[in-house]
């Protein structure tokens, strides 16, 4: 068995009760940044496998790539679909992924009894992201009855598992209305009613300003922004000011409400990310409630795992660092 094979081989066989019988689930198999391979990280959505070659010069992960098709075919022979997204690609499609082997790539999955629908070429990445599936699980079991602002929504899957949990009210808000309209197609997948007015298709900076002029407070916030992007209405940096958009968030929370804030800035430390935590908690109106864990089989199972990541993530478990605050306010006089 060549040497990259046994790496997958040894990523599998741990993941192997994560693996539904009717082929609905996403999970990763093999995360190559901690499982051996930096170049590959491979994706399981339903029956559609995404490979994501992450070489600096592309064609130096074909060979790992040809052996993973091989391999998972054979594990896996249910598998209908192969899309390859190469990271440093020259052109849109093959950034955003084309067809490896099969026909059409599956268009849902389901997780904790919820539907997503998903686009796995419509963006770089696969329109559903597999590190917060314990943040969605925790959304599903507390937001009963409670009314929920996603900012930087993208398809919108924190908020469709927030509806799953018998939500008021989801806002859900993007600057792109094509992402907007797919978390529209998860809702129509579980039966949900869709309210055009709480697909909000804006810049976050001006349509916060505009509810907070209108007075509009939520019971939960969620903060996900991206890592980093700039538009003539504002600036999200993750790394270097962290703290703006938590504050520019925290007035829109209801007083004991909850802001869930994730930061996933590859070179920000846990222990970075605590100490500015701890330092917005100091003022008495915000209390840390919870750190969820980003799943194992994203992170590598500990039996693969032969390298760690490039900043040491501690407390939390992985770069994509998920702060549950809660939220107080001074009481009027």
């Amino acid at each position: 068995m060549p040497p990259i094979t046994r790496l997958f081989e040894k990523a599998l066989s741990p993941r192997a009760h994560l693996l539904d019988e009717k082929h609905q689930s996403a999970l990763r198999l093999f995360n190559g940044f901690t499982e051996g391979d930096p170049d590959l990280v491979v994706d399981l959505y339903a029956r559609t496998l995404v490979f994501n070659n992450y070489a600096e010069v592309p064609i130096l992960g074909i060979s790992a790539i040809r052996e993973a098709q091989a391999f998972y075919l054979e594990k896996l022979p249910w598998v209908q679909a192969i899309v390859l997204k190469t990271r440093q690609g020259t052109t849109r499609q093959e950034k955003q992924g084309l067809l490896l082997h099969g026909q059409v790539p599956d268009r849902k999955i389901r997780e904790n009894g919820v539907w997503y629908s998903v686009d796995l070429t419509m963006n770089r990445d696969a329109s559903l992201y597999l590190d917060t599936r314990n943040l969605r699980s925790w959304l599903k079991e507390n937001m009963a009855g409670k009314s929920v602002l996603n900012t930087f929504a993208y398809t919108g899957s924190l908020g469709v598992a927030a509806m799953a949990g018998k939500a008021a009210r989801v806002v859900q808000l993007d600057r792109n209305r094509d992402f907007l309209n797919l978390g529209k197609a998860s809702y129509t997948l579980n039966g949900f009613p869709i309210v055009k007015s709480d697909f909000v298709s804006a810049d976050f900076f001006p349509a916060v300003s505009r509810f907070k002029r209108e007075n509009q407070t939520f019971d939960c916030v969620l903060l996900d922004p991206p890592f980093f992007s700039s538009t003539a209405k504002g600036r999200v940096d993750l790394e270097n000011d962290p703290a703006r958009l938590i504050n520019k968030a925290r007035p829109l929370v209801k007083s004991g409400g909850w802001l869930v804030v994730i930061n996933n800035a590859l070179f920000v430390s846990g222990a970075d990310f605590m100490e500015l935590l701890d330092s917005l908690c100091l003022d008495g109106f915000v209390s840390i409630e919870q750190l969820v864990p980003v799943p194992e089989d994203f992170c590598g199972l500990p039996a693969g795992r032969v390298a760690g990541h490039p900043t040491d993530p501690t407390p939390f478990n992985h770069p994509t660092k998920i702060a549950i605050l809660r939220i107080k306010h001074a009481e009027k006089q």
